[in-house]
């Protein structure tokens, strides 16, 4: 079976001319310029003159247009015999025109539209990861057997080695440590229920205030896998101390971003208050069991 896709390949690829591959180099090419365009680009479209299904509307025939037309380029080389010069280039052409279509009608999106949407889905991505990196640790620490590589190494000398094992003291740093990733999970599990409830994209300065919440949340799932990381045996305490020290940066960057926005009125405070102490305990804890090791 491999000799037969091998010769198939080469076959295939002595059949690309030079002049067949240049259509194909372009497409790729120009398809790799509007990727950077959208991710820099910014609408400059006015709100109060948007029509929000109209808008929805196009961009769904936008893509109705490129699915047909990559479903013509698939199809042309999908088998022999290849499709002319001439008709690669109307191909891939075609496909660009349908691309650049989709481009023109992105940028109609005004900023302040479906931000809060977009965040949300950002927060709900980045809550996933924490609750797998706790689950993963929970139940490794939980488990009988004090060796979280056992299911790793089936080698006994390699089990004899006590670097693979927890001590005392590293059962007790991991604590505080999943607290503040704890504390990660609740912070992000409140922040997108107050913004589910208060959020809104009436303003630039309510879209703004999104916006920076969706870039500092989206610190926390790295800062809490660095710091998971490193609990695994064996410990290095000043390692563990300075993730740990990141987790509660970022995690207190975003409580002071939600206080001081518009999606956290007084009913929100409560909460707030009780998660910078729950991280300043935690932090404090990890400090004192670290203490002489940096």
């Amino acid at each position: 079976m491999e000799e037969r896709v091998s010769v198939q390949s080469q076959t295939l690829h002595s059949e690309f001319g030079e002049d067949l591959r240049l259509p194909l180099r372009n497409m790729v090419q120009g398809l790799r310029e509007v990727v950077s365009q959208l991710r820099e680009g910014e609408s400059l479209w006015r709100s109060e003159d948007f029509d929000l299904q109209f808008f929805w509307k196009t961009l769904g025939d936008c893509f109705k247009a490129i699915s047909q037309e990559a479903t013509k380029l698939s199809l042309a080389f999908s088998k022999p015999p290849l499709p002319s010069v001439q008709d690669c280039q109307k191909l891939t052409a075609d496909f660009q025109k349908n691309i650049l279509n989709l481009t023109t009608v992105y940028y109609w999106l005004p900023k302040s539209q479906d931000n809060q949407v977009a965040v949300l889905s950002l927060m709900s991505s980045s809550a996933a990861i924490v609750e797998d990196a706790l689950e993963e640790m929970e139940q490794a620490r939980h488990a009988d057997n004090p060796d979280p590589f056992s299911d790793i190494f089936d080698d006994a000398d390699s089990r004899e080695n006590r670097d693979t094992y927890w001590s005392e003291t590293d059962k007790q740093l991991m604590a505080p440590c999943l607290g503040l990733v704890k504390a990660a999970k609740a912070c992000l599990k409140k922040v997108s229920g107050a913004m589910k409830t208060h959020g809104k994209v009436d303003s630039l300065q309510h879209t703004t205030q999104l916006d920076d919440l969706g870039d500092i949340t989206c610190e926390i799932s790295p800062s809490v896998d660095e710091l998971v990381l490193s609990l695994y045996p064996p410990m290095n305490y000043m390692t563990v101390q300075m993730n740990a020290a990141k987790v509660a940066s970022v995690l207190n960057k975003v409580l002071e971003i939600t206080k001081s926005s518009h999606i956290c009125p007084e009913s929100e405070n409560s909460w707030l208050q009780f998660l910078s102490g729950a991280i300043e305990h935690n932090m404090d804890k990890v400090k004192d069991l670290t203490q002489g090791s940096t």
